[in-house]
């Protein structure tokens, strides 16, 4: 799915968004810190669900819709969303198997829909890090990479979405699975770490979010972007362009 013109003027020249109706679908920690970045950028939340009420339909009409629940509410909320709302930003993860039924169902419906393992910008850069580093150790013999992913105890997906992503990047550079290892312990928010081992060194790589503000922060620009952007995008797609333009 390539980026059209007009989401690369929006990537690039994100100040003058407009104000928005938010609909937010999950309310838990991550919902409160979506709303408070919502406010902060003066859109206006018409709603608030959390994962043991009903969706009203009504509640949805003429709403980007932000969804951070869990597997299951998303797979019974994903049509409803799309039937009603006028583009959602999904960041619950754990529906990959039904990506396909997902896609095909917002396109007939002709809504966008904005993806993601992880919204946080911080983390979409360590991505672009992890791809680089990946191509340039798969160049060289000896390099074994492996994803270590640690989570708050109630985090129920593991791996994790990023651990995901990072174990795709890994696998298209050095042509091998790699499983993650997942940790659920405490509180922690998330913490990632990549690492490339050989006989004579290692190196490594990691990410630690210290808030949910940057998962949040993510969301609320992605849904600013709706607007001039149409169909089925991930979240590091549309960053794409951004990133291109900082690094030539």
């Amino acid at each position: 799915m390539g980026c059209t013109n007009e989401n690369e003027t929006i990537i690039t020249h994100n100040e003058g968004y407009n104000t928005m109706d938010i609909a937010l679908i999950g309310y838990g920690k991550m919902g409160r810190a979506i709303y408070n970045a919502a406010v902060d950028r003066r859109h206006k939340i018409i709603e608030k669900f959390d994962t043991t009420n009903t969706l009203n339909s009504a509640a949805l009409q003429d709403t980007v819709c932000i969804d951070f629940t869990n597997p299951l509410a998303f797979r019974t909320n994903y049509k409803l969303i799309a039937d009603n709302c006028k583009a959602a930003i999904v960041g619950t993860t754990g529906w990959e198997d039904i990506r396909k039924e997902v896609f095909d169902y917002f396109t007939k419906h002709k809504k966008t829909l904005i993806y993601a393992g992880n919204f946080s910008i911080g983390a979409n850069i360590y991505f672009k890090i992890i791809k680089i580093a990946s191509k340039l150790l798969a160049g060289f013999e000896g390099y074994d990479p492996y994803v270590v992913e640690m989570h708050h105890r109630e985090k129920k997906d593991q791996p994790s979405g990023t651990a995901k992503i990072i174990a795709d990047i890994l696998h298209q550079d050095f042509n091998k699975i790699v499983h993650p290892a997942s940790i659920r312990s405490g509180w922690i928010k998330g913490v990632h770490e990549v690492g490339y081992e050989s006989m004579v060194d290692k190196i490594s790589i990691k990410h630690e979010a210290y808030t949910r503000d940057g998962f949040a922060v993510g969301a609320i620009l992605a849904a600013e972007w709706v607007e001039n952007v149409k169909g089925i995008w991930s979240f590091q797609d549309l960053l794409a362009t951004k990133f291109q333009e900082i690094l030539k």
